[in-house]
């Protein structure tokens, strides 16, 4: 999905810059979130309320095993700097983070992925580059965990062990399936399809 096109906020005496464009895009399109992800910009409008409503619901049992105290943090779009380009980063909409994070800032509001344990996204219309374009990215990153609530075929992915191009690990689980995540992100977590994957839907009125 792509924004309205915009001024290149450069000149032909200025190097190129995708960051300056993503900048002029966020200031033209507030709650727009971009990301330069391999050399090309990726544009998402605002998120709806499912969506929003689906990360509320998946943040209490982070919390609940104790990942938002101590050495971890649950945090909300957050910054990763990718290693896939020199103007590569991506925001995820739900991390598990070092509680270190601050040392680790890199610039543009992105931070080094040697601290981020797990990143999750919740799709929107765009939701191939959440099971495509952001597997391979997050993989080269060394991301371990990488869950994706897949709204459009009502799955939950989880991806594991990164590996050159992607993760070798990926296990999907439909609604009535629990998902237990990796230890690796500090505490055990168990995740219930049904209950997020219904948190992602528009609600009917009776």
């Amino acid at each position: 999905m792509s924004a309205a096109s915009v001024e290149q906020p450069y000149t032909d005496d200025e190097p190129f810059s995708l960051t300056a464009i993503a900048d002029e895009i966020m200031e033209r399109h507030p709650g727009y979130r971009v990301e330069i992800i391999g050399g090309h910009l990726l544009v998402t409008p605002s998120p709806d309320a499912p969506h929003a409503r689906a990360l509320t619901k998946l943040m209490r049992p982070f919390i609940a095993a104790g990942l938002d105290d101590g050495d971890s943090e649950v945090l909300q779009n957050v910054g990763l700097w990718l290693p896939t380009g020199a103007e590569d980063y991506a925001i995820p909409d739900l991390v598990i983070v070092d509680a270190d994070i601050d040392d680790h800032f890199v610039e543009n509001n992105a931070y080094d992925p040697g601290c981020f344990r797990l990143v999750l996204e919740v799709t929107s219309g765009n939701w191939k580059d959440d099971l495509k374009t952001k597997v391979a990215a997050y993989a080269q990153a060394k991301v371990p965990v990488y869950v994706i609530v897949d709204r459009k075929h009502q799955r939950v992915h989880v991806l594991t062990e990164p590996v050159v191009g992607g993760y070798d690990n990926h296990q999907f689980y439909a609604p009535g399936q629990s998902v237990t995540l990796p230890d690796v992100i500090g505490a055990t977590v168990t995740l219930e399809a049904a209950e997020i994957l219904a948190a992602g839907r528009p609600r009917k009125s009776d």
